[in-house]
């Protein structure tokens, strides 16, 4: 199938990447030469593993770059919209989608033949319907559901495991105007065909997007306030406490060898740091913010928020309450993307922790595997000191702090061990066990 996929962010180019992979012939379409000149190489905008390699293999054959929207409509039989829709603190901006469609619908108004719209972008309930819809209609002088369709198709990526998730759904939801739309889009996934597909309408799928997200976001601050708790109470350790809800036969499964086996929604229900990235922070807000426009109070979402902003300040009270004063004190930040193997630093807990060490004076540093570039736009050197390697970012420091479970940090304790005096160590994550540094402390656990 011809597919054409305007946006090239995180969502657009795996989008892309992977559909080329599965055989289809994908354009993608951007208003950043550079962008595009980086793809049209095989070489990725962004650090995503695997999509490098998908890149590499797929440039200039089954996968291209332009800038050209119309030529590339002209060209496919399918478009989808993957642009950002930032949420301003009120709504989810529009301005990328409302311009795409423009220009999408102008593109049609020149085309013969049949071809559908599909909504890639996350937009809350009646935005393709509401919005996409007539606007495409307008600049095309055409009729949805007569002349070409209009379809929302939700993704489910998690950063850093984007390409195998895409590779290897859970699911594929299709929304659609009409039966056509939803046939055309069924067609661009038959090379998923152990995968359940949920057909339903735009806004439904819309829906289920934003529902996925918030259950997900939910468990966390669950845990996390759990986890406050814990570390106010003398010997209760979250840790042990969520091994004991996991174990449960809500949470896990034990198998006749006695093997037990958890789903992977336990993964969020562990303490931490707070979540982040460009999902979970912006969807939640997003989902408030519509249920009180609709004059449907969203408590629970706005409490998760809550909970959420105020999370990383527990990493700073541990470290005032083992140190008299942060002045001048140097910590060093393990971790700067909002989760591991990503660039991503956007509502990453590690820029407020920073944020707050600097106002309290201490000296940092940090160190990340592949967000260096991107701490660099955040923190000036004068700011945040960047380290090469984690056995540097651990020398002559007097606190560290875990932020982002990367497995590399899993080589700290034997680092550590050959330092003199030892530093502090606080993990934001209970990645570590805690038995295996001196002097350990963590979220959701007494400090001593």
């Amino acid at each position: 199938m011809k597919i054409s996929i305007v946006g090239t962010g995180y969502v657009g180019i795996v989008t892309g990447a992977c559909f080329a992979e599965k055989g289809h012939h994908v354009m993608c379409v951007d208003i950043d030469q550079s962008k595009v000149d980086l793809i049209n190489k095989g070489t990725a905008p962004i650090y995503e593993r695997g999509l490098g390699a998908l890149l590499k293999k797929h440039a200039g054959d089954k996968l291209r770059a332009t800038t050209n929207l119309a030529d590339a409509v002209r060209q496919t039989d399918l478009s989808m919209i993957a642009v950002g829709t930032p949420f301003d603190g009120n709504e989810i901006d529009l301005t990328y989608i409302k311009n795409v469609a423009r220009q999408l619908g102008q593109a049609l108004s020149a085309k013969s033949g049949y071809h559908v719209v599909v909504v890639k972008s996350t937009v809350v309930p009646g935005t393709t319907d509401d919005v996409v819809l007539p606007i495409l209609e307008e600049s095309s002088r055409k009729k949805a559901g007569v002349d070409f369709g209009v379809g929302m198709n939700p993704e489910f990526l998690t950063e850093g495991e984007a390409v195998n998730e895409f590779m290897y759904p859970d699911r594929i939801v299709l929304g659609g105007i009409d039966q056509p739309t939803i046939e055309r889009q069924a067609e661009l996934y038959q090379g998923f065909p152990d995968v359940e597909v949920l057909r339903t309408n735009n806004k439904t799928a819309e829906m289920i997007k934003y529902a996925a997200n918030s259950l997900l976001a939910t468990c966390i601050s669950f845990s996390n306030e759990i986890a406050n708790l814990c570390s106010a109470i003398k010997d209760v350790d979250v840790v042990e406490v969520m091994r004991g809800v996991h174990i449960s036969r809500y949470l896990s499964v034990q198998l006749p060898s006695k093997k037990r086996v958890q789903p992977p929604v336990a993964a969020f229900l562990a303490a931490g740091c707070g979540f982040g990235g460009s999902c979970f922070p912006k969807d939640v807000k997003a989902l408030a913010a519509h249920g009180q426009k609709h004059h449907v109070p969203m408590d629970l979402l706005n409490a998760v928020l809550a909970i959420n902003e105020r999370q990383p300040q527990q990493i700073i009270q541990i470290l005032k309450r083992k140190f008299p004063s942060l002045q001048g004190i140097r910590v060093t930040i393990l971790g700067l993307a909002f989760r591991p193997d990503t660039n991503d630093m956007r509502e990453s807990p590690a820029i407020p922790i920073i944020r707050a060490l600097l106002r309290e004076g201490a000296i940092v540093k940090g160190y990340d595997p592949v967000a260096e570039d991107e701490a660099r736009r955040l923190f000036s050197p004068q700011e945040l000191e960047l380290t090469k390697t984690l056995a540097d970012g651990l020398m002559q420091a007097d606190a560290i702090v875990l932020v982002t479970r990367w497995d590399e940090f899993l080589k700290v304790p034997d680092l550590l061990r050959q330092l003199t005096p030892q530093p502090l160590f606080v993990d934001g994550r209970r990645l570590l066990d805690k038995a295996s540094i001196a002097r350990y402390e963590g979220i959701g656990l007494e400090t001593t």
